[in-house]
């Protein structure tokens, strides 16, 4: 056999295998990239919906005329507490711009928490102006998740 002969199959072997290789690695980065997606779309809805049934329970308290002032504070916080499993999951997967407007939509709706905790009824500027700082600062979230996500055309 001439070594030319087995130089090509050399070379020809080599490029076959680096292709291959190529187009695995790039499989590869295609398949991480589309779970790391959908992991952040599933969070992202979890996360949208635990703070929509916090800001629930904040409603009713600042509607409701005959709780106490124990009760009232004690389910306030109860009603939130499920934010910061969810906050915490969102610290890690999230990338900047929807961690950063997920922190901000969290620190407003823990203002109305404290708000309706403390007795602060719907009708109150005080609650009023809480729940419209917490609306922009949802809809602000919203619109970086749905950027990121590729949904926001």
């Amino acid at each position: 056999m001439d070594v030319a002969t087995l130089v090509s199959a050399a070379v020809g072997a080599a490029i076959a295998t680096l292709s291959t290789a190529f187009l695995e690695a790039r499989r590869w980065r295609r398949d991480q990239s589309g779970r790391l997606l959908e992991t952040r779309r599933v969070l992202y809805s979890e996360y949208l919906a635990t703070l929509s049934g916090a800001r629930n329970a904040f409603r009713l308290l600042a509607r409701d005329l005959d709780l106490d002032a124990t009760a009232r504070e004690r389910t306030a916080r109860e009603a939130f507490a499920p934010c910061y499993d969810v906050r915490y999951q969102m610290s890690i997967t999230a990338s900047s711009p929807v961690r950063e407007a997920s922190e901000e939509a969290f620190r407003r709706l823990r203002d109305v928490r404290d708000r309706a905790g403390e007795g602060t009824l719907a009708g109150d500027e005080r609650y009023t102006s809480g729940r419209r700082e917490y609306e922009a600062a949802l809809q602000a979230l919203r619109q970086a998740m749905r950027a990121e996500l590729g949904s926001d055309g």
